[in-house]
């Protein structure tokens, strides 16, 4: 399929770059600079860089990195549940834990409202099913995914663990089974915010870049 390959490859140099700063220092959404009519919409489909793309990272794109913050900030944190599952995953690709962790909290807050909300929506009907309102299977699985990036990353071409960890986390912890890229399976523990101890599986040991407190280093997987 080499034809089509190179045709494709032709064609995506002629795509808009996923991250362009505008004169107010955010991400811009169109090929202009455009006015909003609606500057806290629900949708933030131009982050696509950062999630769930890996364009954009705090550490390969620092000045993306602020300048998707401030778009954030701008757009707020109200939305259906959606919208509010997939600000606290691009907040958790901006290692901001507190910030995700408070959209977790407000995707969680029960509700009986079943109401087409496309304001300050989010919430969960006593059976744990998002409300939108109404029902939206994508606030569940989208929080999922939330709580998933806040444990540990792996798109950045390293695993890491506890990378975007809220306060109320903190104190002590574990997770087994988690997957990162690369089919590899993490298991860990951690203590007063710091891992006390993990271990990386995969079906073939493997070397891997992994950071763990801070440190970046690289080890060997054991087999699964």
């Amino acid at each position: 399929d080499s034809e089509l390959r190179n045709d494709l490859e032709k064609r995506l140099k002629l795509l808009p770059p996923s991250g362009v700063i505008g004169p107010d220092g955010r991400i811009q959404e169109w090929l202009k600079p455009y006015k909003e009519p609606d500057p806290q919409h629900r949708h933030v489909s131009h982050l696509y860089g950062l999630y769930p793309a890996s364009l954009i990272t705090p550490e390969s794109t620092p000045d993306l990195a602020e300048a998707a913050k401030k778009t954030l900030e701008v757009r707020g944190d109200d939305g259906p549940s959606w919208s509010i599952a997939y600000k606290m995953l691009f907040w958790s690709r901006l290692k901001d834990g507190n910030r995700a962790y408070k959209l977790l909290k407000t995707i969680l807050r029960p509700t009986l409202a079943t109401n087409i909300n496309y304001g300050a929506g989010g919430g969960v009907y006593p059976n744990l099913l998002s409300a939108g309102p109404p029902f939206q299977i994508d606030g569940n699985f989208g929080a999922t995914a939330g709580i998933g990036e806040m444990l540990i990353q792996s798109h950045a071409g390293f695993i890491e663990l506890l990378p975007a960890m809220p306060d109320a986390w903190l104190k002590e912890g574990e997770v087994k089974g988690l997957k990162a890229e690369g089919n590899f399976t993490i298991n860990m523990k951690w203590k007063n915010g710091k891992i006390i101890q993990y271990e990386i599986l995969s079906p073939s040991p493997e070397k891997v870049k992994i950071k763990v407190n801070g440190e970046l280093k690289e080890t060997t997987s054991s087999k699964l």
